[in-house]
């Protein structure tokens, strides 16, 4: 610990956004970033517990007292090779986790916890401007390949454990670029695609191979992978989203969210889209419906697209502000969170279920909703919900549904290889991510359903341990 009471006489800095009139302009990062100074003040604050909950927080394991110790001591490169050992990906975790690591820390109890995630990013970064990130080739190679289908973060991080082990490594994507949903599906706002870019490239360099534009399952039989390579892991995340089937469901202007992000996030890679395929909030009214990270993105994308307003809904109950006695220190706190997005202009409203879509000359023009309530269960089940019959209409002609994700598209993929899937439609795997046919393993969404960047990258590295163990009996 380089100052052991730098927590008592420095505060908290996080290095903030941009001004709402500027980044509502445009789709570069909304996130500043600290001086080196003020980044090495920062890190001075971790006061290396004896029970170092921010590492019991995380998924990965990632040793933050060590690392921050090496940021206040200015050693980038031995802080990067400490980061790197527990996390194949900081550049992305350090922009897009939620940090769980935080809500952990000691000293968050007086919400005051050290900025380990913007500690991350901020290593990261001066790792890879400093020359410290260099090609990993492997030494010799094992003579064992492997399929990964998939390369969102458990699939990169898969590749990427394999290949540093000496095995060869091809990456199929059905997407036109590498990246999965850290590239279509988190806007650029919050991550931006030279960052995946730049990672791409330096795998590249180490011997993995990307294959883009294939849809193994449909442009390819899945059993000719099992016959080509001696293991296979699904990556493919868990892309059927929650959807709303009520009255008017089928009228124009109503979209899942993920629509709306790929499309953009495509326009701005520079892709062209027919005009009559474009989804824009341009001059309309927009509603949200559902509470989380996905549905924040959504109103940070029709605010950058000139929407004349943005109501999000939710139909559980509002989170309570700061404090929320079911969910104590050190556990993740659910409590009311206000995204940068939130802050760009957004109607947030809660306890709202919506009844039916109403259309003119075949668009949404608005939507019924109808406010209810959630009552325990006597018997000690789910909560139940309660009507009020009250109802009103919100104006609305673009609708987004982010509503979450349930699991993977079983068609194509599964179907061929006959993998188990558990109760909710994920690929059954065992601890070491083995599945129910052989040489098939499974790691991320698409064997746990929808869950954070930072627990698919870990479920990715699980996997690749998993394949390892057995490429070394055959």
């Amino acid at each position: 610990m380089g100052n052991p009471k730098a927590f008592l006489t420095i505060h908290r800095k996080e290095a903030g956004y941009r001004p709402v009139s500027d980044r509502v302009r445009d789709y570069g990062e909304v996130e500043q970033t600290l001086n080196p100074e003020d980044r090495r003040l920062q890190a001075s604050r971790c006061m290396e517990c004896g029970v170092p909950f921010c590492h019991w927080s995380c998924p990965l394991g990632n040793r933050q007292p060590e690392w921050q110790d090496r940021l206040y001591r200015n050693d980038i490169k031995g802080a990067y090779e400490l980061l790197t050992e527990t996390d194949d990906f900081p550049e992305f975790t350090g922009r897009v986790c939620p940090a769980l690591c935080e809500k952990g820390c000691v000293l968050n109890k007086q919400h005051d916890a050290v900025t380990i995630r913007e500690n991350e990013a901020a290593i990261a970064e001066r790792a890879f401007l400093e020359g410290y990130v260099k090609p990993r080739v492997p030494r010799s190679r094992t003579g064992k390949k492997v399929a990964v289908i998939g390369s969102g973060p458990a699939g990169l991080a898969c590749a990427n454990q394999l290949n540093r082990r000496g095995h060869s490594v091809t990456v199929y994507e059905k997407n036109e670029a590498i990246g999965g949903l850290l590239r279509l599906g988190i806007p650029d706002f919050k991550l931006n695609k030279s960052v995946i870019d730049r990672r791409i490239d330096l795998m590249k360099e180490e011997g993995v191979e990307f294959k883009t534009g294939i849809n193994v399952g449909v442009d390819i039989d899945a059993r000719k992978l099992l016959e080509d390579y001696d293991a296979v892991c699904v990556a493919i995340g868990a892309e059927v989203p929650r959807d709303l089937k009520v009255e008017g469901r089928d009228l124009k202007g109503v979209h899942f969210a993920l629509e709306l992000l790929k499309q953009q996030n495509r326009v701005n890679a520079g892709v062209e889209i027919p005009a009559d395929e474009r989804i824009s909030a341009r001059g309309k009214h927009v509603l949200v419906i559902g509470g989380g990270d996905t549905g924040s993105d959504c109103v940070g994308t029709a605010n950058r697209q000139g929407a004349l307003s943005v109501t999000q809904i939710e139909i559980m109950p509002m989170p309570p502000e700061g404090e929320n006695p079911d969910t104590p220190w050190p556990y993740f706190p659910i409590v009311l969170k206000t995204s940068s997005s939130h802050m760009e202009g957004c109607e947030r409203r809660w306890l709202l279920d919506t009844r039916r879509f109403i259309g003119k000359d075949g668009a949404v023009d608005k939507v019924e909703v109808e406010e209810v309530t959630w009552e325990k269960d006597p018997s000690g089940g789910r909560p139940l919900l309660v009507r009020s019959g009250k109802t009103e209409f919100i104006p609305a002609q673009l609708v987004l549904l982010a509503m979450g994700f349930t699991n993977p598209v079983a068609e194509g993929l599964l179907e061929q290889l006959g993998v188990d899937k558990d109760n909710r439609g994920n690929v059954k795997v065992n601890d070491a991510g083995r599945s129910s046919i052989d040489k098939v393993f499974a790691a991320g969404d698409a064997s746990t359903g929808a869950s954070l960047v930072v627990r698919c990258i870990a479920s990715g590295r699980k996997a690749a341990q998993g394949i390892h163990e057995y490429l070394k009996t055959l």
